[in-house]
């Protein structure tokens, strides 16, 4: 209506991770390594449609909410509701991202696949719930927008900043090796996912915007 403003719904990736039970399931039966959230298999993909289908269809719904500090998702009626809205912005690290071709799995990218990962268990597993479970939950976009940095060490140079910032529960070191869990899906997305991206933007090493490219 004339004089209303844009209403925008912000749902993260990161507040759709499961709670520790169910990741220490995962961990315990499937791989160890999803243990640690963050990697495809460690969301629930179900309530993620299910938001973003109400939203779609202009319902109000209760938007998630993942409290990193205890680990866990926070109690349901702490969350916001939102709706009926004219724009959602559904973000995270791996939004929208491809598995990659069974051939790419087979060598490890870092220390941590290869020590902790030997026979390539981990990151199939990763792979196949992008080729699967997670493909409706993509499905829903219909505008990508990727935010590209300038290159892998940057990014782990990014995270160790934030951690010095913060209470540093980590030091650069264990910062490190908890990046690596994520280093092949970044590294994929961002090579192959600016290709059909509806807007490109570059980041440079200060995190300011290098560049912006439209269309695929």
């Amino acid at each position: 209506m004339a004089g209303q403003g844009l209403r925008v719904a912000v749902l993260s990736l990161d507040d759709l991770y499961l709670a520790p039970d169910d990741r220490a399931h995962l961990a315990r039966f499937v791989h160890p390594l999803l243990g640690v959230r963050g990697v495809p298999g460690t969301h629930d993909v179900a309530l993620g449609c299910a938001v973003l289908a109400a939203l779609r269809a202009r319902a109000p719904v209760a938007l998630p909410r993942f409290d990193k500090a205890t680990d866990a998702p926070r109690p349901a009626a702490d969350w916001p509701v939102a709706g009926p809205v004219d724009l959602v912005l559904f973000e995270g690290w791996c939004v929208g991202a491809r598995g990659q071709p069974p051939a790419a799995l087979a060598a490890p990218v870092n220390a941590l696949e290869r020590d902790a990962d030997p026979d390539g268990a981990w990151r199939r597993f990763v792979n196949a719930q992008l080729a699967e479970p997670y493909r409706p939950l993509f499905a829903s976009i219909d505008r990508l927008i990727v935010l590209r940095a300038p290159d892998w060490p940057t990014v782990v140079g990014w995270r160790q900043a934030a951690e010095r910032a913060g209470p540093r529960a980590m030091d650069d070191a264990a910062v490190a090796c908890f990046c690596a869990h994520f280093e092949r899906l970044t590294r994929h997305v961002a090579a192959e996912m600016p290709g059909r991206a509806d807007l490109l933007v570059d980041l440079a090493a200060d995190r300011t915007v290098a560049s912006v490219r439209r269309g695929g």
